[in-house]
């Protein structure tokens, strides 16, 4: 494919409360055994994008370890390859990242080095499946400076965290609203964008001499009546995380059969990062109904409509309802959990009660198995 790709990958949201202490939401745990930023490497690899960097940041350890080897989306090639950028102190600049469009500035010697005429920018924290070609070759139709793909806000989704964005009838955007309080509009922004690589470098230098440093708000909204920018509406399914209600709802999405059937029976697949592990072992009386085991977890108790992550051990009695429980688990006998999100590598006691009667809870206890 003739274009390079940008996956934007170190923000940081409070809406993941206790979730994003410890990972960035790119590396958040997805459908049992991927990670968030999966779905954008694989989109990317399926779209014979051979050149792709992720831009890391914040709380990047768990991300870096997940991205320790490209072989797993098929970027271990002599052409291209994949690259990972973190904030780097040189002599001309001593910043973290301080936007979108500054993280593409402080990087901008790897878009200068490349050859491809075009560059896909994606987001490391949405789950959805992409064929970058079409998008690349509507840009290409239309003419477009920019090509931002958008898609129809369902009805649970707050409008607060999107960008908002209104088209005439051959899909210029005319007006784009970055997280409005209140928006007559259902029409928002994916956060992936496809420009041409020498109008992307002209634009970020312009931002970072007049000191801007945000993507959406310094070039999409700023130069949207200067630029020819276009939105490519997709209908098939597109979520974002970074909130804890979204992350627990992506999750639970993946319980529905035909959202199964799209990501893991229909090509392309989604690739990730293979562990050796076991499959799950069911020992005598335990009972699974409507849920998703991974590998190496081990049943013992009843577990009902949820998601248990790698090398989880569900005790004796337990009673595990509508909730998430993340890698490397242990729950104690007669545990119950309802409603709940479970902290990774946790030990919970045996005997615990814990249920998300206001929303969803996040569970995290201070046991340091590991040290015992």
């Amino acid at each position: 494919m003739r274009a390079v790709g940008i996956i934007l990958a170190g923000g940081n949201n409070n809406r993941m409360r206790e979730l994003s202490h410890k990972r960035a939401i790119a590396a958040m745990p997805v459908a049992g055994s991927y990670r968030s930023i999966d779905f954008a490497l694989s989109n990317m690899s399926n779209s014979h994008i051979q050149k792709v960097a992720v831009l890391t940041q914040y709380n990047a350890r768990s991300l870096n370890e997940h991205l320790s080897s490209s072989k797993w989306w098929d970027f271990g090639r002599k052409q291209g390859g994949l690259f990972v950028f973190t904030p780097t102190i040189t002599t001309a600049n001593s910043y973290w990242y301080r936007g979108t469009a500054d993280a593409i500035y402080q990087n901008l010697d790897f878009l200068k080095k490349c050859h491809e005429p075009y560059v896909v920018i994606a987001s490391g924290d949405g789950v959805y499946k992409l064929d970058y070609n079409k998008v690349l070759e509507y840009h290409i139709a239309k003419r477009a400076d920019v090509t931002v793909v958008c898609t129809d806000a369902r009805e649970d989704d707050d409008i607060t965290r999107f960008g908002v964005l209104r088209m005439n009838e051959d899909y210029r955007i005319e007006d784009f609203e970055e997280k409005p309080m209140v928006s007559s509009g259902h029409t928002i922004s994916t956060g992936i964008y496809v420009i041409r690589r020498r109008q992307l470098i002209e634009l970020i230098e312009r931002c970072a001499q007049e000191d801007r440093y945000d993507f959406v708000k310094d070039i999409l909204i700023r130069y949207k009546n200067l630029k020819r920018i276009y939105g490519y509406k997709i209908n098939e399914y597109w979520s974002n995380i970074s909130t804890v209600e979204s992350y627990y709802k992506t999750n639970m999405d993946f319980l529905k059969p035909e959202v199964r059937d799209y990501f893991f029976r229909q090509y392309p697949p989604v690739q990730s990062k293979i562990d050796d592990l076991p499959p799950a072992k069911y020992n005598p009386g335990c009972s699974v109904k409507n849920s998703l085991i991974s590998s190496g977890c081990i049943i013992n108790g009843e577990v009902e409509n949820s998601i248990l992550f790698k090398r989880v051990y569900v005790g004796n009695n337990c009673v595990i309802k509508n909730s998430i429980v993340l890698n490397d688990v242990y729950l104690g006998d007669n545990t119950h959990i309802e409603n709940c999100i479970v902290e990774s590598r946790d030990t919970i006691r045996a005997n615990s009660y814990h249920c998300g009667e206001e929303g969803i809870k996040i569970v995290v206890e201070k046991n340091e198995r590991y040290a015992l």
